[in-house]
């Protein structure tokens, strides 16, 4: 679900090559959702290979990572480990969500309401082990480095910004500003032309940077008084936050009374299932480690078509032709002889 605080915050709009020889902790779990939602056939269908496999997510990581390379751009991915045990509320309410848009994408389908059954299809998707594996190995073979979160994905992405090892954070979730982001990027790895659900309207779904330090002060609050507007709005640690209270009322609560409890004293149906302190320690001090080494290698063209190609059915010629343009746009955006030069 996320914190919604998209009506709240300052965004501007940026072309990602403009963000050549910058480096990006990507949100590895909430990029690959995206994929496996978007990248799917007419009838919903996601792209398999011949054992039946699902390889949407790959199609998605290896064309957008090259491109983001191509453009000069350093990506890092964070994998998501063992979520806080709050969260189980929240992935519980999700599975829910997805075996309801099952039967109702089964429904369409059988009704031969294509469309609709696309929407619904969208909304089922699931990231099983070896996926997650595919997608590391894949990482490794185009020479572009991953690190395994202990906990939170979004947290180890906002860590690493926060600590200079890379210029920015991407996620299409505002939880990276509560994780204490610096400067967010949103439609990283989804920008480009979008068809609204239902709807024959195209919209163009453009990348776009928040800083953390622009929302504080447009908001005038602190970064712990937004955690705090985050909990009353709702976060995924307590996913109905206080009934009737949005962003606007949020924010003007804790502008008020500054803090959350005493914000939550002035309300009649202000209930937390939670201890609202516990929440605030896991944006606050999330568990993040350390262990990791940021180093971009040339890819291992070979390693990537055999894997893609000979073992996932992706086509040879679009696979190599993608590496070559990934190589020669690196070189080009900074004038170097390889990629491993150019990014060491």
């Amino acid at each position: 679900m996320g914190v919604n605080l998209r009506d709240l915050v300052p965004k501007t709009t940026i072309d990602l090559k403009n963000l050549s020889g910058k480096s990006i902790a990507i949100d590895a779990y909430n990029a690959l959702y995206q994929f496996l939602a978007i990248i799917r056939q007419p009838d919903g269908t996601p792209l398999k290979d011949s054992t039946g496999k699902v390889t949407s997510h790959l199609s998605g990581l290896f064309y957008r990572t090259a491109n983001l390379v191509q453009m000069g751009i350093k990506p890092v991915y964070v994998f998501d480990g063992t979520p806080p045990a709050l969260k189980e509320v929240e992935i519980k309410r999700r599975a829910r969500i997805k075996e309801e848009a099952l039967v109702h994408y089964e429904r369409a389908l059988k009704e031969g309401k294509i469309e609709e059954a696309r929407t619904y299809a969208q909304a089922t998707s699931r990231l099983k082990d070896y996926m997650t594996a595919d997608s590391k190995r894949l990482l490794t073979q185009m020479g572009v480095p991953w690190i395994q979160a202990p906990s939170e994905g979004e947290a180890q992405a906002a860590y690493l910004a926060k600590k200079g090892d890379t210029d920015y954070c991407a996620s299409q979730d505002y939880d990276s500003l509560l994780f204490g982001a610096p400067r967010l990027i949103r439609n990283v790895t989804i920008s480009g032309r979008r068809k609204l659900p239902r709807k024959n309207v195209y919209i163009e779904v453009t990348p776009q940077i928040v800083e953390l330090g622009q929302v504080l002060k447009q908001l005038n609050i602190t970064h712990k008084q937004l955690i705090d507007v985050g909990i009353l709005m709702g976060t995924d640690f307590n996913p109905d936050g206080i009934k009737g209270v949005g962003p606007k009322t949020a924010v003007k609560l804790i502008q008020q009374h500054g803090t959350l409890e005493k914000a939550a004293s002035t309300l009649k149906q202000a209930e937390f299932p939670v201890e609202p302190k516990r929440i605030r320690e896991i944006f606050q001090h999330p568990k993040v480690t350390d262990n990791y080494h940021l180093t971009w290698k040339e890819p291992n063209v070979e390693g990537v078509v055999n894997f893609l190609c000979r073992e996932r059915d992706f086509s040879e010629d679009r696979v190599r032709k993608a590496l070559k343009k990934m190589i020669e746009g690196s070189k080009k955006a900074k004038g170097k002889v390889t990629l491993e030069k150019f990014f060491g």
